[in-house]
């Protein structure tokens, strides 16, 4: 897989892309990561890309067309996702990550001041994710945050591939608690259940933990999670 940044502020993107799972996802071939910054497509010496809004609102704009040449530099066919970062947009989800670890190319469109002329978004976008209902001073955090979510998705990438059906949100349900060693720490003990060794009760204790979580912390998961027979008997005790 390919990824890349349409960015005013690479220098941002380059530490944290070098490090932990994103670093050794591009170590062992499994993703390449680049970036285009719409700075170098400015016309005027000073390398000018913001304007100000039509109608008088507050604020700069990151022009149109900077961005469209920075794009294109990167040269994304048809089949690429074409990402934009967008407090407005589509709420992100693991769902939406499964479905770009699928593409072969994918690129961040990373916003900064007011945001994007909105022709970036209905000439240049496939995409417009947002990762949660607040407003950042930047765009590159969040295309990191989903850079994160899609790379650990690919084939090869986490030590353990197993560790994926036990994510939250893998299901649809938040996931259950984890313990590891000492068994008893701080006058708290791991629950008994996991000691045993019957991989049977394990796991049916597991998935009662995971609906209760889900229901305590995000009930409206619930209408589109993955639910088994016998978990209504949980969720209505």
């Amino acid at each position: 897989m390919r990824i890349d940044f349409v960015t005013l502020f690479p220098e941002m993107l380059a530490g944290a892309l070098g490090h932990s799972i994103l670093g050794r996802a591009a170590a062992s071939g499994a993703v390449g990561f680049g970036w285009s910054n719409p700075r170098d497509f400015a016309y005027d010496r000073h390398r000018k890309v913001d304007d100000t809004p039509f109608g008088g609102e507050p604020g700069m704009l990151i022009k149109a067309e900077p961005v469209a040449l920075a794009l294109e530099a990167l040269q994304p066919d048809y089949e690429a996702a074409i990402i934009l970062t967008d407090p407005a947009g589509e709420p992100f989800t693991q769902m939406a990550a499964s479905e770009l670890a699928g593409r072969k190319h994918l690129v961040f469109l990373c916003g900064h001041y007011e945001g994007f002329d909105h022709r970036v978004k209905t000439q240049l976008a496939t995409h417009a994710f947002s990762i949660g209902d607040y407003v950042l001073t930047n765009g590159e955090l969040p295309a990191l945050v989903m850079a994160d979510a899609v790379v650990r998705l690919l084939p090869g990438v986490l030590g353990n591939e197993g560790s994926l059906a036990a994510d939250s949100h893998s299901d649809g349900l938040l996931s259950a608690p984890n313990f590891t060693r000492p068994e008893t720490w701080r006058g708290e003990v791991v629950p008994e259940v996991l000691t045993r060794g019957n991989h049977r009760a394990i796991a049916a204790w597991r998935r009662e933990q995971a609906l209760r979580a889900t229901i305590e912390n995000r009930p409206d998961l619930l209408a589109r999670a993955k639910l088994e027979k016998g978990d209504l008997d949980v969720l209505s005790s």
